[in-house]
């Protein structure tokens, strides 16, 4: 399994930690302190609240950094090949020099108003604010000069 990703378990669901997708929005920990607790190692502890409650707080992750799955659904012995299964299909996020983010997969874009809508193929989503059109990109970085 890769270092990069984490698994904690209880008989009836297991929470998958990806530490380099965290944003540290602490919603997690903050929603349920007695399962996810930072100021202790390890920081999930899975015996905290039941099930129930932990998938909620997982469900609210906005950076994917947390995700979980019911292990009735896959045999215990198959975990980590899940897994790195999972991590091999993440979904890649280009940074472009003074430009937009670019995705190049099929996504779901969620807006504020929660209307959400599925993209395919590229699609430049606005990194500088300028956009008139956000969140996707329209070309204002050029017009402010964007750098970074």
């Amino acid at each position: 399994m890769p270092k990069e990703t984490l698994i904690y378990t209880n008989n009836d669901v297991t929470v998958v930690w990806k530490p380099k997708l965290c944003i540290h929005s602490t919603i997690c920990w903050k929603g349920l302190i007695e399962v996810f607790n930072p100021k202790e190692r390890p920081w999930i502890k899975m015996g905290g609240s039941n099930s129930e409650k932990i998938i909620e707080q997982v469900s609210k992750c906005p950076s994917g950094a947390l995700s979980y799955f019911l292990n009735t659904e896959v045999p215990a012995d198959t975990i980590p090949e899940k897994v790195i299964a999972e991590t091999a299909n993440m979904l890649k996020v280009e940074v472009t020099p003074n430009g937009p983010y670019i995705i190049k997969t099929e996504c779901s874009i969620v807006h504020s108003d929660g209307r959400e809508e599925t993209k395919t193929g590229t699609v430049a989503l606005c990194r500088c604010g300028s956009s008139t059109n956000k969140p996707y990109c329209d070309g204002g970085h050029r017009k402010i000069g964007f750098k970074e």
